[in-house]
């Protein structure tokens, strides 16, 4: 098989010239040729560390006869913009980065590709990178971060800034958590977007067994990007390329994964985005048929008890893929060349739980614990919940549907009749509910914050002020066109579709308007107004002569990256991906 870097180099005459005055040696020329694209930057700690790892899968790359070439697109991170207009960029810069991907890779072919990301922006738009640019690729998740004192962690961070606000704590109980909250490099220690969309990659077997959400500390995942560099070099000469690894069985068994980790209502914009890259669809109705039913397992953070550090001590996702062993589809290739099924029987025989165990162990003296794995990682017949973790509601308020992560929201929320509140922004919502001027029993609805309105920011803050209020926690609902964070609990509601930008009816909803929430019915609907209820054929006249009123508002951004977003964006409930117009036939 002829590589295409060879087939370039005939093309291109300057080529090799130019290569060696970047540094390469004359034998280099000839080998198989793999880019290393990383996230690596000082942006953030998911991204601080990871040039060690593109150091480490370089060096795999030439122990197996390959020359590495280093490339870089740092990511944001959501955490340092969230209440700022800096979060409108966050989920645009996923597709920034497959942008630049595409680039690097097509510019100047490679025959193969290692991925290294951790975080919330760029592990998906890795992923769809790759997807994209179908070359024989590894992904190596870049880890997650250990806990801090007392086992604090990150997502906690919104509850004590809710607190000192409303005066319950002092200011240096604030700045000591503000202090300790990211004692190191990786991933945010809680199954949020970051670590949920690690675990993904594993999951759809696009990264080695075993290698989602190490310890970014650990040692031993310097030896996975190691072997990632290796695999490249192995996928190369194979021509293994992601195309014939992903299929819709690959994605079946990400969501019920998904389920059991009660992963980031964030996924269901990802993996239809990632999807979309391979030529699939999945949608919205995938994910809420295949979370019925299905047990929840991982007793981590925000759902859950432990920091997410310790997932990776209990067996990590080959400990999640045994516990879900009967369900998922164990024929799914993987980067190893092996089926699923060859790869969980190969850890077994390796003593991959075993050196978790060990792990594990060290964790208990560290922490004064007395942890076995079935606390973190519960057996399959003594799940946390047995109908998943999200559910997508729909009915006359959103009718392309709307998310909730059921096993964060306290179960008296689960059917509820309330009282609307619409606000036209996050920042009228959070000033609103911070000053009591929300009772309970109301929805406040935040609107023109989908990817047409404002590039559909996280609610985050907005979340965490009703979810640590104990008057307004269990008792009312957060309702957007916007998204959350994969930290965020409570009774939240997110990816409302269509958008208000777009004409969605959750741009119809009036002050006292009447909403149904029946999570287990998934219904989502207008069901009066001025406090009277009316019946389905009357909302529909009203809702109908509101649409005839309205007028969508001006654009909020009229130049940049967040314009294309703006006119190009498909719904959330699609996964917002760029979208644009096909060509004439």
């Amino acid at each position: 098989m002829e590589l295409i870097s060879q087939k370039m180099r005939c093309l291109a005459p300057e080529l090799d010239p130019l290569r060696l005055g970047t540094g390469w040696k004359k034998e280099d020329l000839a080998k198989i040729q793999v880019m290393i694209e990383s996230t690596f930057g000082d942006s953030h700690p998911g991204s601080g560390h990871l040039n060690a790892l593109v150091e480490a899968a370089r060096e795999g790359i030439a122990e197996s006869g390959g020359h590495g070439a280093r490339y870089f697109c740092t990511d944001m991170c959501d955490g340092e913009s969230q209440g700022t207009d800096g979060i409108n960029f966050s989920l645009v810069s996923r597709e920034m980065i497959a942008n630049m991907i595409e680039i690097h890779a097509c510019a100047t072919p490679f025959d193969g590709a290692v991925f290294i990301a951790s975080c919330d922006k760029g592990m998906p738009g890795s992923l769809m990178g790759m997807l994209r640019v179908n070359i024989p690729s590894v992904m190596v998740p870049g880890g997650v971060m250990q806990a801090g004192p007392d086992l604090l962690t990150l997502e906690q961070l919104g509850m004590y800034a809710a607190q000192y606000e409303r005066g319950e704590i002092d200011a240096a109980r604030f700045q000591w958590a503000k202090e300790n909250a990211c004692p190191g490099c990786g991933a945010c220690s809680f199954i949020g977007t970051a670590t949920s969309m690690q675990i993904m990659a594993e999951a759809l077997g696009l990264a080695l067994p075993g290698s989602a959400l190490l310890p970014a500390a650990s040692p031993d995942l310097l030896t996975y990007a190691k072997r990632a560099g290796k695999q490249a070099v192995i996928l190369a000469r194979q021509g293994l390329r992601p195309s014939d690894i992903v299929t819709m069985e690959s994605f079946e068994n990400a969501i019920l994964i998904h389920a059991a980790i009660s992963g980031s209502t964030n996924c269901l914009l990802h993996l239809p985005a990632i999807a979309h890259e391979a030529g699939l669809t999945i949608d919205g109705n995938m994910f809420d048929r295949l979370h019925r039913g299905a047990h929840y397992l991982l007793n981590l953070r925000p759902a859950g008890k432990w920091p997410a550090e310790f997932f990776y001590y209990a067996g990590g996702v080959p400990g999640i893929m045994e516990a879900l062993r009967p369900c998922l589809h164990l024929d799914a290739m993987t980067v190893t060349g092996k089926t699923l099924r060859q790869n969980l029987d190969e850890l077994r025989q390796e003593g991959f739980y075993e050196r978790c165990q060990a792990w594990l162990d060290q964790a208990n003296e560290k922490y004064g614990l007395h942890l076995t794995r079935d606390d973190i990682i519960r057996p399959y017949s003594q799940p946390l919940g047995t109908d998943g973790s999200v559910a997508v509601l729909r009915g006359n308020l959103a009718p392309l549907g709307a998310v909730i992560k059921h096993t964060a929201c306290p179960r008296e929320m689960f059917r509820a009749v309330l009282h609307a509140r619409p606000f036209d922004s996050e920042e009228e919502a959070i000033d609103a509910i911070l000053h009591h001027r929300v009772s309970p029993g109301d929805a406040v609805l935040i609107r023109y914050e989908g990817p047409k309105g404002s590039g559909m920011p996280e609610m985050f803050y907005t979340s965490e002020a009703i979810a640590s209020d104990k008057a307004l926690g269990r008792t009312i609902a957060l309702i957007t066109d916007g998204r959350f964070s994969g930290a965020s609990t409570g009774p939240v509601i997110g990816h409302c579709s269509p958008e208000a930008q777009s004409g969605g009816p959750i741009a119809l909803v009036e002050e006292g308007d009447l909403i149904e929430l029946d999570v287990e019915k998934r219904i989502l609907a207008l069901v009066g107004v001025h406090g009277e209820r009316k019946t389905p054929e009357e909302m529909d006249r009203i809702l109908a002569e509101r649409k005839g009123r309205w007028q969508p508002k001006p654009r909020k951004y009229h130049a940049g990256v967040l314009r294309l977003f703006s006119e190009h964006a498909a719904s959330p409930m699609e996964g917002a991906y760029l979208q644009f117009d096909k060509p004439e036939q």
